[in-house]
């Protein structure tokens, strides 16, 4: 129900009981709210009270009443699926609203507005607000001091917001709105900055202040609209710098006289100074080509300079203002587009480039630089900042006094915009880094000079203490180029041991500052010097001071993290660092402070061997951090990085602290506890950690993985820790896992595959490929949505330009093919569901074959992005599909062929190599742990790798002879002469092409054979190559004794031996030879792979299964002859009438011999194939020939008739013996 006038008392009490300090009124009054807010006029009716000029005295209500205002806005003013939100009557109510109330005379109350007003705007203008910036122009031309101050608020808040909105439209119209704005501000600010000084000009000239407060009040108005204009600016840099820095030398010599006598103007003059200054700096930062130029960037560094090196008495005390000016020089040193460019130019370039015209504002400006710097002035600033602003002054010491720890952190390099020390630092390093030989030198003179002047005995405060303890600071901050010019060993043993030697209370000025200097200078600590180095840290770590102490513990923090850390010269102080660290936890009190601590102790676990000892002294001092840290997450969460790298440490032996660990780890994951968004990051990781240093798996870590579909499903930003996670249970956890979470990992696998991009699938892919390694005949059905779900990506296009979706692709082809290996009966099954098709059909994908020949073209595609053991997998594959007898196989047999000799000689080797790594690594963890680890665990599942036993080679011979009997189906042959035995009767042999030998006793010339035999042609029987044509003898040369040879007819030598061709050429299909052929060839080896002088593989086609085809073929054609006469009496004495003769033909005639009707495929230049390892054309996918293809389907037509009527005439056939 809609809020209406008449509920406006209602919601005012409403309001003021929700400031009310009785909790009885509070609670129900903010209830009703939050359940009235997404009511329709709710927001009208906070609109009403804000604006009620009755209710000008309850500023408190009114300024509620603005919060709700504003929380309504961001919930509900766009329209949201939850929610109806506000309507777009009321939105057109309120919008006008808001305009006509700008002149608020409450500021928070005017500020809040302003908020408000930019939120509708970042939502609104312009599609739906497009008069807003018009309406506020109009209403500042004519507009009092106050409502101008208004809307320069509501416009600075509104532009800021329009500046974040990218969109480049979005952009066009910021541009638009601030040239429309600048010139009316640009000139009402110029006039203002007039009014401000000519006032100012008068309060300082007399002492008591004659003027009306009215007169005031508008002054100070005027003063905050003046700041508002500065911050609206959009200029060209030449034309607003020089008049911001004339503002700025306005200004200061009114921050000493307004400081007493008017601490209103006082501070508004301290706060336009440092924002004019932080304007400049702002725009060098975004304009530095602009800013370069003379007209600016020379008065403004020499005005910072000067304010630095030599500043007015109005400075010196005004550390924000100099803070601001030491920013500036330090902005314009180190900026790169000052800096010289390498690179070179076109000679003869008629027009300058805009890369020339950068360099040629670059060369300028350092040439400038180099005016404003000589080497005098560098040197005079160098000292300054070392000697005036390195100091430590009496308000420091106060402060270090009163809080040590506060100090400490406060001097920390982190801050340095904000302090003075801090700032003067980071300027001192960017102007050594451009000046290092000429301010070594210098550096190395004023440290001299100060220890000569505090010698290691002195122990009182002296101005030479101070510099001391400054130039220690300097020689620290430019380690890295001052060891040219100072030997550290010297320094050490003469000065810096000594003094810390010294344990006067004075002497922690030094004793900080010597801890902080050890740790910058840990690489010129060298071997000789650690065991001084570290017991003089552990002596400092047993101080009183904690300023002292933290300092010491950061320096031994960077000493055990070095590289060149020694353990044998720190192995005997771990005891006194450990116990030191634990008591230092409970003596500090600040946040950072424990967080510092608790990070050298995690170093210390992690750097420093031998943890075992100390293990059960660390699960205390966990449990017992742990319990008093409850409520500081940020605490909690570096304790869980200081248990994670624990666990670590431990290893094998990390069980001993899971008494401890497991409570904290159940926490950390659990969704739905108040820290989770907290702490369930790094608890993810301690989880990780622990399971991957598991040696055994635990009921209480098996029963956290449901946690992990929590997390996953909920959010997928540590998808990387829970693939690791998972892959962790499935090594560890083995079947017990499986049976107690299968439906849990089939989920998780199926939520992440089917929502994650291609980054997220290469990082789970592996995991469900290790899966699979480990549960070959349980894993694929369990996971049988997302096996389905890696078909799609296979057999998806849109990878041919994106390399991480072909490694998708890739990967995903392998877990296939890897399932089709060990699993082959489940593919089968899969690959037939109907689920699939209809998935398939869903996602737009289309199916030319069955899916399984589709997911061949897939690994024949991938096979040269996979990796070695992928490879191996997709020809294993590969070499499985040659057994399944389809026809569209004959197509791709070459191909197939091609492939998987390619990857013997690509893999074997890397593969032997790599197992043997694997089996190393193995051996070594077994060794070094009693235990395995969850690494090792892995090494040892991927070196006992079904798919590395088997042998490729192997496999493809075997699976060879297998599909000649499946395509060829060839019958028992006579046993042929081999060339063993011809050798051994010295004789010639020579195979006809219908069967028959003639021998001969005597070596005889080819020409004789070619006169006898016109078109025919004569070949050794050892030239049978699969993919290559046969070399065919010339009429010269001279067959030999002992040797076979083949005369065939000429047009077999034409094109490129293949089983195609060989099946066409020699097979004859005859139904008596296809039932027993296969039965009484296996005595012959139809082929034999071996290696070419080049290193390639062939597949050469023996000559004694050449002799049993051509034998059997003219055993068949005299068969035929034979049938053809008893067909033809049976058929006189069955057939009684020209029907039954007639049907019984038609019956009969499938015995006929089938033979694919094959013509010489003739190859242009321009689709020749590229040859493989294997001495085979491997034929590029997409570029077939038309009349290749038309042939092929023709082949695999005549195929399948053949068969079906083979199957017809068998069932006759034993029909009609049956009757008989």
């Amino acid at each position: 129900m809609a809020l209406s006038d008449s509920d406006l008392p209602t919601m005012y009490t409403l309001l003021a009981n929700s400031l009310s300090g009785d909790e009885s009124l509070r609670k129900p009054a903010e209830a009703a709210l939050s359940q009235s807010e997404n009511r329709p006029g709710f927001s009208s009716c906070l609109m009403e009270i804000i604006t009620a000029k009755d209710l000008t005295a309850q500023a408190d209500v009114r300024l509620i009443a603005s919060v709700y205002f504003k929380n309504s806005v961001n919930r509900y003013w766009r329209n949201r699926r939850d929610s109806t939100g506000i309507s777009n009557e009321e939105k057109i109510h309120l919008r006008q609203k808001l305009l006509s109330h700008l002149r608020e005379e409450n500021y928070q109350i005017a500020l809040m507005m302003a908020v408000i007003i930019s939120k509708i705007a970042r939502i609104d203008y312009p599609r739906e607000w497009p008069e807003l910036y018009s309406v506020l122009a109009q209403q500042l031309q004519s507009a009092d001091v106050l409502t101008s101050h208004r809307i320069f608020m509501v416009l600075f808040r509104s532009l800021k917001e329009l500046s974040t909105m990218r969109l480049p439209s979005h952009q066009r119209k910021f541009a638009e709105i601030s040239s429309h704005l600048f010139e009316f501000s640009w000139q009402l600010w110029q006039n203002d900055m007039k009014t401000i000084l000519h006032a100012f000009s008068s309060l300082a000239q007399s002492f008591t202040s004659n003027a009306p407060v009215e007169h005031q009040d508008d002054l100070y108005l005027t003063c905050e609209r003046w700041l508002f204009c500065l911050k609206v600016e959009v200029r060209p840099v030449k034309e607003v710098c020089p008049v911001f820095l004339n503002a700025v030398q306005s200004f200061l010599p009114y921050y000493l006289s307004f400081q007493q006598r008017h601490q209103k103007f006082w501070d508004f003059t301290k706060r336009a100074c440092t924002k004019l200054m932080k304007v400049i700096v702002s725009v060098q930062d975004r304009h530095p080509y602009s800013f370069g130029d003379n007209c600016v960037i020379l008065p403004v560094m020499d005005f910072c300079l000067n304010r630095i090196t030599n500043p007015e008495p109005e400075i010196i005390s005004f550390e924000q203002f100099v803070i601001q000016c030491m920013i500036m020089v330090k902005s314009i040193l180190e900026c790169k587009e000052y800096k010289p460019s390498l690179t070179g130019r076109v000679m003869n370039e008629k027009e300058v480039s805009m890369e020339q015209m950068k360099k040629n504002i670059s060369t300028v400006v350092g040439d400038t630089l180099r005016s404003l710097l000589p080497d005098e002035r560098v040197v005079l600033l160098c000292n300054i900042l070392i000697r005036r602003f390195f100091v430590l002054t009496t308000s420091d010491f106060d402060e270090w006094y009163q809080s040590p720890e506060s100090f400490h952190h406060e001097q920390d390099m982190v801050q340095w915009t904000e302090k003075l020390r801090p700032c003067a630092e980071a300027l001192y390093i960017v102007l050594f880094e451009n000046h290092s030989q000429l301010l070594g030198p210098v550096v190395v003179s004023i440290l001299q000079e100060a220890m000569n002047g505090c010698p290691a005995s002195e122990t009182s405060i002296t101005p030479g203490m101070l510099l001391k303890d400054a130039a220690y600071g300097a020689a620290g901050h430019v380690y890295y180029e001052l060891s040219n010019y100072l030997n550290f060993k010297d320094w050490f043993d003469r000065a810096l041991s000594l003094e810390l030697m010294n344990d006067h209370p004075n002497m922690r000025i030094i004793h900080r500052k010597v801890a902080l200097l050890l740790g910058q200078w840990v690489s010129e600590i060298k071997d000789d010097l650690k065991r001084q180095v570290y017991c003089a840290l552990i002596r400092l770590l047993q101080g009183k001071d904690l300023a002292v102490k933290l300092a010491t513990c950061r320096s031994l923090c960077f000493l055990v993290e070095d590289a060149n850390f020694s353990q044998k010269d720190f192995i005997d102080l771990l005891p006194t660092c450990y116990d030191l660290s634990f008591k230092l936890v409970e003596d500090v009190q600040e946040f950072d402070s424990k967080v510092q601590v608790l990070n050298f102790i995690s170093v210390l676990i992690e750097h420093a061997n031998g943890i075992i000892p100390f293990a059960s002294m660390l699960v205390d001092f966990f449990q017992k951090a742990w319990e008093e840290s409850s409520g500081e997450s940020l605490l909690q969460i570096q304790l869980l990085v200081a248990l994670r790298n624990f666990v670590v440490a431990l290893g094998c032996q990390s069980p001993i602290c899971y008494n401890l660990l497991l409570p904290i780890l159940q926490r950390g994951i659990d969704i739905n506890s108040p820290d989770e968004l907290n702490l369930l990051e790094d608890s993810v990781m301690l989880w990780e950690a622990t399971l991957s240093n598991a040696p055994s798996m635990v009921p209480q870590l098996l029963g956290f993985f449901p946690s992990l579909v929590d997390i996953i499903e909920r959010s997928f930003d540590h998808l990387q820790l829970a693939v690791n996670i998972m892959e962790g249970y499935i090594i560890l956890g083995g079947t017990e896992f499986l049976n107690l979470h299968a439906s849990s990992v089939a989920k998780l696998l199926d939520t992440i595959v089917a929502n994650v991009n291609d980054r997220g699938l290469k990082s789970t892919l592996p995991v469900i490929e290790v899966l699979i390694q480990c549960f070959p005949l349980v894993a694929p059905p369990m996971i049988a949505t997302t096996v389905q779900r890696l078909i799609l990506i296979c057999l998806s296009g849109g990878d041919d330009r994106d390399p991480s979706k072909t490694v998708v692709k890739t990967s995903s082809a392998a877990i296939l093919a890897r399932i089709l290996v060990t699993n082959t009966n489940y593919v089968a099954h899969i690959t037939s569901e109907p689920s699939l098709s209809a998935a398939l059909q869903q996602a737009g994908v289309s199916i030319k074959e069955n899916v399984l020949l589709s997911l061949v073209d897939v690994w024949l595609e991938k096979v040269d992005n996979a990796i070695v053991i992928q490879q191996k997998t997709f020809g294993l594959a590969l070499a499985i599909m040659l057994t399944l007898r389809l026809p569209q196989v004959l197509d791709k047999i070459d191909q197939i062929l091609s492939t998987c000799t390619s990857i013997i000689l690509r893999g074997s080797d890397e593969l032997n190599e790599e197992s043997s790594g694997d089996n190393m690594s193995s051996n070594l963890s077994h060794h070094k742990d009693t235990f395995p680890s969850k690494d090792s665990r892995k090494r040892q599942i991927q070196a006992s790798d079904p798919i590395k036993q088997i042998s490729l080679e192997t496999s493809l011979r075997d699976n060879l002879q297998t599909i000649i009997h499946g395509y060829l189906c060839l019958g028992h042959a006579n046993n042929f002469p081999t060339a063993a035995t011809a050798a051994k009767e010295m004789v010639v042999k020579v195979i006809k092409s219908d069967g028959s030998i003639n021998i001969y006793h005597r070596p005889i010339n080819a020409s004789e054979l070619m006169l006898e035999f016109p078109k025919h042609l004569v070949c050794d029987s050892h030239s049978f190559f699969i993919g290559q044509k046969i070399p065919t003898l010339s009429p010269n040369d001279k067959l030999q004794l002992g040797h076979n040879y083949f005369l065939l007819p000429a047009q077999f030598f034409q094109s490129v031996l293949s089983f195609v061709t060989i099946a066409s050429s020699f097979a004859t299909f005859n139904n008596k030879f296809a039932t027993v052929g296969a039965a009484t060839t296996t005595n012959v080896q139809a082929f034999d792979i071996k290696k070419a002088p080049s290193g390639l593989l062939q597949v050469r086609v023996s000559d004694a299964f050449v002799s049993k085809l051509m034998q059997q073929r003219k055993m068949n054609q005299k068969d035929d002859q034979e049938h053809q006469l008893i067909q033809g009496d049976e058929s006189n004495k069955i057939c009684s009438t020209p029907q039954l003769f007639k049907e019984y033909t038609q019956l009969v005639s499938c015995r006929k011999h089938w033979k694919p009707k094959l013509d010489t495929i003739k190859e242009s230049k321009r689709k020749k194939l590229s040859s493989s390892s294997f001495g085979i054309k491997r034929r590029k996918k997409g570029h077939q020939p038309k009349n290749v293809q038309q042939k092929s389907h023709k082949l695999k037509q005549d195929y399948q008739h053949h068969h079906q009527k083979i199957t017809t005439t068998t069932k006759i056939k034993t029909k009609t013996k049956a009757k008989r």
